[in-house]
Order: C-alpha cells, then sequence, then structure tokens
C-alpha cells in the first residue's frame, strides 16, 4: 500500500508540513509530489491520496493548484481515499482561514473520493473558514498555521497521522 502525498507550495511551509507528513508516515509508505512539477492526474495511480494546500490572502488559492484547477475538477477519484491537509494565517486572515481547504475538500468530493482525517477545531482563533463540516465542530482536513501557531504544527501532524493511519485501518476492515 503507497500513499501519493501531493501538495503546492508558493513559499515552502506547505513543502515542509508534506515532507513531516511524509516522515512521520514513513517514506516508504508515502511517495511524494509537487504539483508544480507533475501533472496532477498523477495521483489517480494511487488509492490512498494526501493533498495539501494553503490559503493566501483573502482566501485565494494557492498559485499551483489555481493553475491545474481545472484539472482537479476532472480526477477521477472514485474508490479513492483522500485526506487533506491547508495553511493558513487564522490572525492576519481569521475571515479566511483554511478557505483554499475547504475549496480542494469540494472538489476532492466532487470527483468521487471518501474523504478521512477531519480535524477539530478548538484551539484556533478565527473568526470564518470555507473548511468547515456543516456542524462547524471540524476542519475537512489538518489546519496547520505556521504564522502564529508555529509550534503546534509537529504535534498536530503526528496526530493526524496516527488518526488517518486508524481511519485507513477500519476502511481496509470492512472491506
Amino acid at each position: 500500500m503507497k500513499i501519493g502525498l501531493f501538495y503546492g507550495s508558493t513559499t515552502c511551509y506547505t513543502e515542509m508540513a508534506a515532507e513531516k507528513i511524509q516522515a512521520t508516515l514513513g517514506a516508504d509508505l508515502v511517495d511524494i509530489h509537487n504539483i508544480k512539477d507533475i501533472p496532477l492526474n498523477q495521483c489517480e495511480q494511487y488509492d490512498i491520496l494526501i493533498f495539501g494546500i494553503s490559503t493566501w490572502d483573502f482566501g485565494e488559492l494557492q498559485e499551483d493548484w489555481e493553475s491545474k484547477w481545472d484539472d482537479a475538477a476532472a480526477l477521477n477519484l472514485n474508490g479513492k481515499v483522500v485526506a487533506l491537509f491547508g495553511l493558513g494565517d487564522q490572525e492576519g486572515y481569521g475571515q479566511w482561514f483554511q478557505d483554499a481547504l475547504g475549496m480542494l475538500h469540494d472538489v476532492v468530493i466532487s470527483c468521487g473520493a471518501e474523504i478521512i482525517g477531519y480535524w477539530p477545531n478548538q484551539g484556533y482563533q478565527f473568526s470564518d473558514s470555507k473548511a468547515l463540516t456543516d456542524d462547524s465542530e471540524y476542519f475537512v482536513g489538518l489546519a496547520l498555521d505556521d504564522e502564529t501557531q508555529y509550534n503546534h504544527t509537529d504535534e498536530r501532524i503526528g496526530q493526524w497521522c496516527e488518526q488517518i493511519l486508524g481511519e485507513l485501518q477500519q476502511i481496509l476492515d470492512e472491506n
């Protein structure tokens, strides 16, 4: 079982988070890909995926994801299990915290994927987010803020990786 981790990164924070996730889960388990360098449809060769995205300015997509947004919407993710993580700045852009994560979630769902890795929204200070579940208790993936909560990143990644491995095991046991 291999996991394909695909991310876009402008300032290297999402890349560093992707590398930490790969290191936590194990380099033998996770193949890591910068979407800037490859066609996005290469993710279709994996049954288990992790997508990483950051939110820019006033709820905008990271530039590599934005340039491939139509490709993302055309993916065939039927039967795929997908976990998401995002980076954002809850203090500077609290009205748009993790919006790109929410937009990516909506696209991935429309492509037929099963989502795992929903993350509690406790411990964050923001006013609005497109990345919240309908009940607003969870983010649709791991929410990281390396601007104002860098000291929580490693712990959150460790807990989230443990969580998604447990959810994957549960899916495997059911099938």
